[in-house]
């Protein structure tokens, strides 16, 4: 699933040829893929219509864009597969084409949204005071965010009383790390996953949150990290920070740092990738 990066990258890319354009006709050729509005497709299109995109939005893993002077926002759930693609009017429609947005202008581009899996969609949500989609009002400021306070993440950290990377992946105290990027900063920081959070200090804390930003602003000046075709930026582009990982999806490779094999452990339906060596588990926690 994308994570900040990866949506960073195509919020990106929805800035430069979307944002300040009307919509016109908005097609949805899969009901899957507009399930989370739950007035269902019809709806969906009518709402959108006649209405100006203003400058799509993010935080952590969630992107939207607000509907200006309307109140409202399109959510997007990229989910395993979504893509939203800026494609010629006059392109081929992608055998996985579910929602079409065409505007009202002579640019000759559309916006659609294709999903394999169908697990992803689009839903229209009421904004609150600071144009944030109410659906997503408990999700927490990343670390990249200018707003996003170090003090308030570390005395939660310390209250969560979790392990370390449960923490990195509750969107509700620190948004956009997922599992690729957590495994990364842990092992730059040279944290065991399982590492207790009550015992962290302000500075251990500190260098863990740099590691995730250093990570993460690595990831995004090369697209994001992309496996398949699924993730790809809204011209079709995959992004290749996959070729610059230290942990995630090197089992049995030497560690970059001290040359012992890395190893993989099943963790809450996921993988956890570390270096036996560099990484050492907590007291009580079997070695990998």
């Amino acid at each position: 699933m994308p994570e900040l990066p990866e949506v960073e990258v195509v919020r990106r890319g929805l800035e430069r040829w979307v944002a300040h354009r009307t919509v016109g006709a908005v097609e949805v050729l899969h009901p899957r893929a507009v399930r989370r509005h739950l007035a269902g497709g019809e709806d969906f299109a009518r709402s959108l219509s006649g209405h100006r995109i203003g400058v799509p939005s993010r935080r952590g893993k969630y992107m939207w864009l607000p509907l200006e002077d309307a109140g409202q926002a399109v959510l997007a759930h990229l989910g395993m597969s979504g893509q939203l693609l800026v494609q010629p009017h006059d392109a081929p429609d992608e055998k996985h084409l579910r929602i079409r947005m065409r505007f009202d202008d002579a640019l000759g581009t559309e916006l659609r949204f294709v999903d394999q899996r169908t697990f992803g969609g689009l839903s229209l949500h009421p904004v609150d005071a600071e144009g944030l989609p109410d659906v997503i009002a408990h999700i927490a400021r990343d670390p990249l965010d200018p707003l996003f306070d170090d003090e308030v993440f570390h005395q939660a950290l310390r209250r969560r009383r979790t392990t370390v990377k449960r923490a990195l992946l509750d969107q509700s105290l620190i948004s956009g790390v997922g599992n690729i990027y957590a495994d990364e900063a842990l092992w730059r920081a040279r944290i065991h996953y399982e590492r207790p959070t009550s015992g962290f200090t302000r500075p251990r804390t500190t260098e863990l949150l740099g590691h995730v930003r250093d990570v993460m602003s690595e990831a995004l000046d090369v697209g994001g990290t992309s496996f398949d075709s699924l993730y790809v930026n809204v011209n079709g582009e995959s992004g290749y920070f996959d070729r610059s990982l230290d942990a995630y999806g090197r089992e049995g490779l030497p560690c970059r740092r001290c040359g012992t094999p890395m190893r993989r452990r099943p963790w809450m339906n996921r993988s956890s990738y570390f270096c036996p060596r560099c990484q050492r588990p907590p007291r009580g926690v079997t070695p990998g």
